[in-house]
């Protein structure tokens, strides 16, 4: 098995890895990101995301562990893991803590002063793993997000709407 940065030829893998997750987590109507958004976010002009893969000798991806850089008012640069998803069958095997590794390694060469993620609260093996490698999960936040259609709802200021438009 070797772990390696992401490419743009291995999106078609990584979005299916994606949906296997929404299906584990009984959500996969959830899913409305399609191979041309990744293909733009992660390898256009302006890459907003990166990714590590766990890829078998037959060049099968079986894992990805996918970031991106985000900003702490408190503390600076920081590095989001969004999503460390191992296929069902190879859960269990040491291949998360390798992606996980990854990830890690990326937070340190970039400088990031934090490494953040979320786990749901009924996914037990996922938080049994956050706390074998010594991760604190803090209950005191909460998480807050606005949905696509929110997003289209929301009354924002028409003033400010324009002056960002700029």
């Amino acid at each position: 098995m070797t772990i390696r940065r992401g490419r743009e030829a291995d999106l078609p893998q990584v979005l299916a890895l994606i949906q296997e997750l929404a299906e584990y987590e009984k959500a996969p109507q959830e899913v409305t990101n399609t191979l041309a958004d990744m293909q733009r976010d992660g390898f256009g002009p302006n890459p907003i995301f990166g990714f590590f893969v766990a890829e078998q000798p037959n060049g099968t991806i079986v894992g990805i562990s996918l970031f991106y850089t985000a900003y702490s008012t408190w503390k600076g640069r920081m590095l989001y893991l969004e999503d460390l998803v191992v296929t069902e069958s190879l859960r269990g095997t040491g291949l998360g803590k390798k992606l996980f590794d990854a990830v890690v390694a990326e937070a340190r060469r970039t400088g990031a002063q934090r490494l953040k993620w979320q786990v749901l609260e009924w996914n037990e093996p996922a938080i049994g793993f956050y706390k074998r490698v010594g991760a604190n999960l803090d209950p005191e936040w909460h998480n807050g997000n606005l949905s696509a259609e929110q997003l289209t709802a929301y009354p924002c200021d028409a003033a400010i709407e324009a002056a960002v438009q700029a």
